[in-house]
């Protein structure tokens, strides 16, 4: 007997049918000497430190770090699990051959291995069956093409490695700082800190965005420009920083003629779009219509499992060279619901480009393409996603959009301007993006009538005064795009797709590292901006090994499973890496060393802090920075050695005991009295709310 596996009950019935297997069982479905059955997703995870010795439940720093010589495996324990693992156990020791359905990907094949460990079966033939759609064309095909299932044991040793390495990490470094500083201040609760190889680093990108918002001061500058024949030209020097130095220019200009002295234009493509991966999927959705990762990746995966997308999980944003025939009746078949989007295409001519189909960008998967399928009726999400996706793909066989991108110049008592504006000659695949055209016009590009050169006017010079701008905070569709560039931003695509080998998380992770984030309180969603809570900034605080709130790092470690995947690196050697790193973290935190002959770092701009006659205070105050710490706060006096704590470790020192209010304004501060962070004038205003004057500084 075969027995095949399925990630789903959902995806087993769809294999089912198309093998013409129907007699339904407890658990499985049975017929022509197969057994098709399934998973709940992940059956079998690893087990936790108390299952290897009953003394390890307990949480103490003397039990840390615990590395096991050997991981071991145990159920989930969820509804259900037990009795369809028993099932699948059965199955699999009465099988001749097991053949793995599971989502085809990383993760898929670890549900899969570790469902063949836990049942002791590891030792049966195997084979892949490597699905990229559900329709019953693309599983019939991979049933023909079913591959020896050890040709993926590099995914699977990758797979293993990732599960394995985030539990030593999050799992030791979780125990440590929970324990070590899980009561604040020396209070009775105790504050669950949860640290994560790849969710600490993303915060502390979060974090620290929104600590450079926090202390952003927004600088004055005046613009130079003029209105001649109602188009604006814009002064061609730098921007002015002192209104008097406007103001002069200003008046050199005044009352005096304007001349054009030459104009040119330029013709500029803009290439239509790539296909989608998951994240540029995840990404656009979200900053057109607000959906978040986690209910995008829901909607595709849903319209997969409907067999009316190709597999979502993915990184590419290419198709591969035997993809071409299908193509034009995939488009044909979606002409019925898009007549008008298709029609400009011939679909016996395909234009077909690198952008499109490149064998040497595809690897697990292709991109997310529609597969034809008429949708029927679907749910909201899906019909925003579904339609992102077909028209991305109409799109990609779209011809150029081609502009003129005219540039004028002109010129006043010696002063030089210039204009510029952009027309739109064909508008290609933009006509399939409305919203994109709207966005341009938007964007300040004008319409400029014909100059000629040496014509002369009079004009109406006049003075913009604005501030400098804060960057904005994260919304999901930044932190995807800096997350997938392990913490750089990018726009240009095909420096982004070279970053992609060392992004932070996966595709198929990075919703679910922001949904923890969210659930565990450390961020929260301010309608389209992730902003970092009180929590989450205390605990970044509490961390100082620079390496594990690293993007790079962690980007770096990310890079390291996909060479596992392609053979290129030893899993042994990663793993001895991941042991050597979490044991070097807690024995360096545990030590605790100050800097001897330094009383520490000024939070606010990390110059040396030094000490006054009455109160400690930054170097670089001469500069402006305001930071002044004082040693005595409502009647509690901190010892040099406790301000150096402070300083150096950014933690209130025992054996102080704090009041509640304290103990807020410590959480609400990156674990600092407030004194760190609060400039004076907004100290001072607190305090005289409370009805006390400012403490001098």
């Amino acid at each position: 007997m075969k027995v095949i596996i399925a990630e789903k009950p959902s995806v087993a019935r769809d294999i089912a049918a198309v093998l013409d297997i129907t007699a339904k069982k407890q658990g499985y479905i049975e017929g022509r000497g197969c057994a098709v059955t399934w998973a709940f997703g992940h059956l079998v995870t690893l087990q936790e430190p108390g299952e290897y010795d009953p003394a390890l439940k307990r949480w103490s720093l003397e039990t840390l770090p615990f590395v096991p010589s050997e991981f071991k495996l145990t159920l989930i324990k969820n509804r259900g699990v037990a009795e369809q693992f028993q099932v699948i156990e059965s199955l699999c020791r009465q099988a001749e051959e097991i053949i793995c359905a599971t989502d085809a990907g990383r993760e898929g094949e670890l549900i899969f291995r570790y469902i063949l460990a836990q049942a002791r079966c590891e030792e049966k033939p195997i084979r892949r069956l490597w699905l990229n759609s559900l329709t019953p064309d693309a599983i019939t095909e991979a049933f023909k093409n079913l591959k020896d299932g050890h040709d993926y044991d590099a995914l699977y040793a990758a797979a293993r490695c990732r599960s394995e390495a985030d539990w030593i990490v999050g799992l030791n470094s979780t125990r440590y700082y929970t324990v070590k500083h899980g009561r604040i201040g020396g209070g009775s609760d105790r504050v669950l800190w949860s640290i994560g190889r790849v969710q600490t680093p993303v915060l502390a990108m979060i974090v620290e965005r929104d600590d450079t918002i926090l202390e952003f001061r927004p600088q004055p500058f005046w613009e130079l420009a003029s209105r001649y024949r109602e188009v604006v030209f814009k002064y061609q020097g730098k921007r002015f920083d002192t209104p008097e130095k406007a103001q002069a220019l200003l008046a050199k200009v005044v009352d005096q003629p304007f001349a054009i002295t030459g104009s040119r234009g330029k013709e500029k493509k803009e290439q239509p779009p790539q296909l989608f991966d998951l994240t540029t999927l995840q990404r656009q959705v979200n900053k057109l219509h607000g959906l978040s990762a986690a209910d995008t990746l829901a909607a595709t995966q849903n319209l997969y499992e409907k067999k009316l997308v190709t597999y979502p999980r993915t990184d590419s944003r290419y198709l591969s060279q035997d993809m071409k025939p299908r193509l034009a009746k995939i488009m044909a078949q979606l002409k019925g619901r898009w007549p008008d989007q298709i029609a400009p295409l011939n679909l016996a001519k395909l234009p077909f480009s690198k952008r499109i189909i490149d064998d040497t960008k595809v690897t697990d998967h292709h991109a997310i393409i529609p597969t034809g399928v008429n949708p029927g009726t679907i749910g909201a999400h899906e019909e925003l996603v579904y339609s992102a996706i077909t028209i991305q793909f109409i799109a990609a066989f779209y011809p150029v959009c081609l502009k003129n991108i005219t540039t004028v110049d002109g010129v006043s008592n010696q002063v030089k301007f210039q204009a510029k504006g952009t027309q739109t000659v064909e508008p290609g695949w933009t006509i399939l993006f409305p919203k994109k055209n709207e966005g341009a016009e938007a964007a300040g590009d004008q319409a400029l009538p014909l100059f000629t050169e040496g014509e002369s006017g009079p004009h109406a010079p006049y003075l913009h005064e604005g501030k400098t701008k804060p960057p904005g905070h994260f919304s999901e569709n930044s932190l995807l795009g800096a997350m997938e560039a392990a913490g750089k931003f990018v726009e240009d695509d095909s420096l982004r797709e070279a970053l992609k080998e060392r992004g932070i998380g996966t595709p198929a992770t990075r919703a679910a590292i922001i949904e923890t984030l969210l659930r565990r309180n450390y961020i929260r969603r301010d309608k389209k901006q992730l902003r970092c809570t009180d929590m989450g900034r205390c605990l970044i605080a509490l961390i100082h090994d620079p390496l594990l709130k690293s993007p790079e790092m962690t980007g770096e470690w990310e890079a390291k499973l996909k060479q596992i995947e392609r053979r290129q690196l030893d899993p042994d050697v990663f793993m001895a890496g991941i042991s050597d790193y979490i044991r070097a973290l807690i024995q360096d935190n545990a030590t605790g060393r100050l800097e001897s002959g330094r009383w520490g770092s000024c939070p606010l701009c990390g110059q040396e802090v030094i000490q006054g006659k009455r109160a400690y205070g930054c170097s670089g105050w001469k500069e402006g920075c305001p930071f002044v710490l004082e040693p005595e706060y409502k009647g509690i006096t901190l010892a040099p050695r406790q301000i150096q704590v402070l300083l150096q470790q950014r933690l209130l020192p025992q054996p102080v005991r704090i009041d509640e209010e304290l103990r807020m304004l410590i959480l609400s501060t990156q674990g600092m009295p407030i004194a760190l962070r609060l400039p004076a004038a907004h100290r001072q205003q607190k305090e005289q709310k409370k009805g006390r004057s400012a403490p001098k500084g």
